[in-house]
């Protein structure tokens, strides 16, 4: 099958495709390269009508994302102007994952953080091992998490549960992110892609056009977020804030980030 960008091959099983993240080194964290070849893949998914179902899986059993690679950022996000252009790319390669006609089902071993976590939840099906570290760091860098990748967290475990999250930074087991909704279910370490492949297969044995209904409903359901694209902007301003750029600069030092405020 097309890949859109060599550290993300897509293979298939069937009718099963097969999207790997494939950056183990950095544990499968993802630049904006990635994230724009992420789109392109997806939405080349959903044209293909021969398919029944999408994985995503990180490549190496370490990590299925570990989220952005901060070593890119001041190449990437190092000004207003340039984390508006990524935060748009951002916003657009996480929705094609939910406006993927078909099913999507997140194969998640090791390290699920960040916009690793993001993409988790914006799948349909998310299959995790009990030993996974689930969670969103961006209290570490003073970085704003975007709305529209909290709505799905919110969607699926609650406004408390986003709050352990965003506010006090819990990173959560594999048990404890099943029961706090955030895994559709947990199997031991060593059964996960089995037991997502399994899931995969379930799914292309019923109706392909019911499923693609119905997931289409549920996504109507919800309905669309109320934000203005003003307050959506906004979200970006962190990388203008004293505590982002000490926060960076501390990060790359390995050193902890003193906060102020500003």
């Amino acid at each position: 099958m097309q890949s859109f960008h060599p550290n993300l091959p897509v293979t298939r099983d069937g009718d099963i495709a097969i999207v790997t993240f494939n950056r183990p080194e950095v544990r499968n964290a993802f630049n904006l390269a990635m994230w724009r070849a992420l789109q392109s893949t997806m939405e080349a998914l959903s044209a293909d009508g021969t398919l029944r179902c999408v994985v995503l899986r990180g490549a190496g059993g370490q990590a299925f994302c570990a989220g952005a690679d901060i070593s890119a950022f001041v190449e990437e996000r190092g000004t207003r102007a340039l984390e508006d252009v990524y935060g748009e790319v951002l916003h657009t390669s996480m929705q094609s994952i939910r406006l993927c006609q078909h099913p999507v089902v997140a194969q998640i071993e090791g390290f699920c953080l960040g916009g690793g976590a993001g993409i988790a939840t914006m799948c349909d099906f998310r299959v995790g091992g009990e030993g996974i570290k689930f969670g969103i760091t961006a209290r570490n860098l003073g970085i704003w998490y975007p709305y529209a990748e909290i709505d799905p967290i919110i969607q699926l475990a609650g406004t408390a549960v986003v709050a352990e999250i965003l506010i006090e930074g819990r990173i959560f087991t594999g048990r404890e992110a099943y029961e706090k909704g955030l895994l559709s279910r947990v199997v031991p370490d060593a059964a996960v892609a089995e037991e997502a492949m399994a899931l995969a297969r379930r799914i292309g044995e019923g109706s392909p056009l019911s499923a693609r209904f119905h997931k289409a409903a549920l996504r109507k359901l919800r309905g669309p977020l109320p934000i203005t694209a003003a307050e959506d902007l906004a979200v970006n301003g962190f990388v203008e804030t004293e505590d982002f750029q000490n926060a960076f600069r501390a990060f790359m030092a390995k050193q902890k980030p003193v906060w102020r405020a500003k």
